[in-house]
């Protein structure tokens, strides 16, 4: 792959494939993480006076948090202290112009990507590059740099569609990310610790298979409803609440095979041993084992417990690599809160070299200021596609880039 510093960008019109997509509340993004991870390569690309041209999605179309990127135009001028400039347009004449008369070290915000039709879907390279959203905006740029490393298993025309068009060059967040998750999957240290959490009971399902059964892991923790999962695959009864809801995500089709990686890895996938509901305005928690399980009956499963919380932290402390993903409870909630601020305190206390990823993640790390963890990954799906093994389009598409122009001279 090319590296940032290898190329000449001054005058030169760069399109900055980010992934801003950010957490939303009544309307309005409520972190900016994201938008700091991209800083070193936004001000790299600035200095060295690029034309720049970010685009970037929010969410995907009838979801609550689908907005104009007006606001992301913002964010990213008051953390550079430049204007960025906004264009309520993808690819069509208001767009072109705009990027057209950019001067060098100026900086121009797309409209969200996906309010293009062909960005809401995926397909494969050759598709994604006879795409309008590739034709029509080819002809403008000269280099094509991106960051988004958050949507870097997804295939569709910004990601992915200029590979053998233009130079396509890994800004500083995708090298740094590809080196921690590549350091954590291949390192012989031992014991490698995954903490599977979250929502993604599929992907982290995938992870575990992949990285069990080709020796890439000692334990895998979980908790989240990979954890529910896994407990029901056990052969626990979690109640007519939980059972209900996870109907509802149509997940419970996924048991069988939670019972088959239990069959085939059993003693290294590690599950809750009790469970926090809250129960007439309080957190309660409760033992399997014990005779409050009819709560369960009644309440859903918020978070983990306090006696999971400590074997894992036990687990954890004797770590060399730890790979996260997912938090383990409805940490938005203060009360249930308490297994993933705890989870990842002791991730970050212990001496192993950790990569920790997905959106609710990293805003619970910068939420409760935990401090010590190795690489804070801005990907969730990526992250999880990455340790199953799978390939990543636009990590295989900066491959192609670089195949394709190696030999033509980057100044």
């Amino acid at each position: 792959m090319f590296k940032l510093i290898e190329f000449n960008y001054h005058g030169k019109t760069v399109f900055f494939r980010a992934d801003l997509n950010s957490p939303v509340k009544n309307g309005k993004i409520i972190s900016d993480a994201r938008f700091r991870a991209v800083l070193p390569t936004v001000r790299y690309l600035l200095e060295h006076n690029a034309k720049v041209v970010v685009g970037t999605h929010q969410s995907k179309p009838y979801e609550e948090d689908y907005l104009t990127t007006e606001q992301h135009a913002e964010i990213l001028s008051s953390l550079l202290g430049i204007e960025v400039k906004y264009v309520e347009d993808v690819f069509g004449k208001c767009a072109r112009e705009a990027i057209a008369s950019l001067k060098p070290g100026e900086i121009l915000m797309l409209e969200n990507l996906r309010f293009a039709a062909e960005e809401t879907k995926q397909a494969p390279l050759e598709k994604c590059e006879n795409t309008y959203f590739v034709r029509k905006l080819n002809p403008l740029i000269d280099y094509v740099v991106t960051d988004a490393f958050a949507a870097a298993h997804r295939s569709q025309p910004s990601l992915v569609g200029f590979a053998r068009l233009k130079p396509m060059i890994p800004g500083f967040l995708m090298e740094r990310e590809l080196k921690a998750l590549n350091k954590a999957y291949e390192s012989e240290e031992k014991p490698k610790i995954y903490v599977l959490g979250g929502a993604k009971v599929e992907d982290s399902l995938r992870v575990a298979e992949n990285v069990l059964r080709n020796g890439k892991a000692d334990l895998i923790l979980t908790g989240g409803l990979v954890s529910q999962i896994f407990t029901l695959a056990k052969g626990f009864d979690l109640g007519d609440a939980n059972i209900s809801f996870l109907e509802k995500r149509g997940l419970i089709k996924l048991i069988d095979w939670a019972e088959k990686i239990l069959n085939e890895f059993y003693p290294y996938v590690r599950t809750p041993v009790d469970f926090a509901v809250e129960y007439k305005g309080e957190r309660v928690e409760v033992d399997l084992l014990s005779d409050k399980k009819w709560i369960f009956d009644e309440r859903p499963i918020m978070d983990i417990g306090s006696r999971t919380i400590e074997k894992y932290r036990e687990i954890l402390q004797e770590a060399a690599i730890i790979v996260a993903n997912g938090p383990m409870g409805v940490f938005e909630i203060e009360e249930f809160a308490k297994g993933t601020v705890e989870v990842f305190k002791a991730i970050g206390e212990s001496e192993a070299f950790s990569v920790v990823g997905g959106g609710h993640s990293i805003a619970s790390i910068y939420k409760y200021n935990i401090k010590g963890i190795s690489h804070i990954s801005t990907g969730g799906g990526a992250m999880l596609a990455f340790f199953a093994g799978e390939k990543l389009p636009l990590v295989e598409a900066l491959k192609i880039s670089y195949e394709k122009f190696k030999d033509i001279g980057k100044s």
